[in-house]
């Protein structure tokens, strides 16, 4: 049986930032149950009062506080180390029978520099590079051959190290990167493992976006 509760949590799971400024009790519940009184009343087939959707509203805030404070927060406070690296350039390829001939040869050439940054990641249809400026040349020589879609300069990685439970809880990636776009980063590239995930971002903006992954862990 629908119930006015059962409609506006629905309702508000389908819009997540509206979601996130509720558990922050940072929106106007009065205008928001105005907001949404037209939609409310057409799931429920009946005409609800502006007072009975708040209510709804006021309970659902304080449970999706509840989930933020205890499942999230405490999580992101044990954020680990955070590794900056800059001046590095994202190659994207389109993917060809001899694109891991070429990355298993760039591999071996750079194979020993300890200052040069590589990571990489597959789709199935293009592939990126991310390494450092210095060997800029190194990467136009050995991939000569290759269809390159894009190459993207001037960037700067953030890693992030997760405690091992992040797989069990769900939501961290979405509370983060929520932070970022509040402050208007633009992510660039995501590249994620097990434990730990970084974000390519243009290098002038690498500051603000480490103070505001490094500011979770006093939220």
């Amino acid at each position: 049986m629908k119930t006015i509760s059962s409609i506006v949590e629905d309702y508000i799971k389908t819009k997540p930032f509206l979601s996130s400024a509720l558990s922050q009790g940072i929106i106007n519940l009065t205008s928001l149950s105005r907001l949404i009184k037209p939609e409310i009343e057409h799931q429920l087939g009946k005409e609800v009062k502006n007072g009975a959707i708040v209510m709804a509203l006021k309970r659902l805030s304080s449970e999706l506080e509840f989930r933020v404070t205890h499942r999230v927060l405490k999580f992101v406070r044990n954020i680990g180390e955070i590794t900056v690296r800059s001046a590095l350039n994202d190659y994207t390829f389109k993917v060809s029978e001899t694109l891991l001939k070429s990355q298993a040869a760039f591999m071996s050439e750079i194979e020993g520099l300890n200052t040069v940054f590589y990571t990489s990641s597959r789709g199935v249809n293009e592939s990126n590079i991310v390494v450092s400026n210095e060997v800029a040349e190194l990467v136009g020589k050995i991939f000569k051959h290759e269809i390159l879609l894009e190459k993207q300069e001037n960037l700067s990685s953030i890693t992030v190290k997760l405690p091992k439970d992040n797989v069990n809880v769900p939501g961290i990636y979405y509370f983060i990167f929520q932070r970022l776009s509040w402050e208007g980063i633009n992510i660039y590239e995501v590249i994620s493992t097990t434990n730990e995930f970084t974000i390519l971002v243009n290098d002038e903006q690498v500051d603000k976006a480490f103070t505001v992954i490094k500011n979770l862990k006093s939220l």
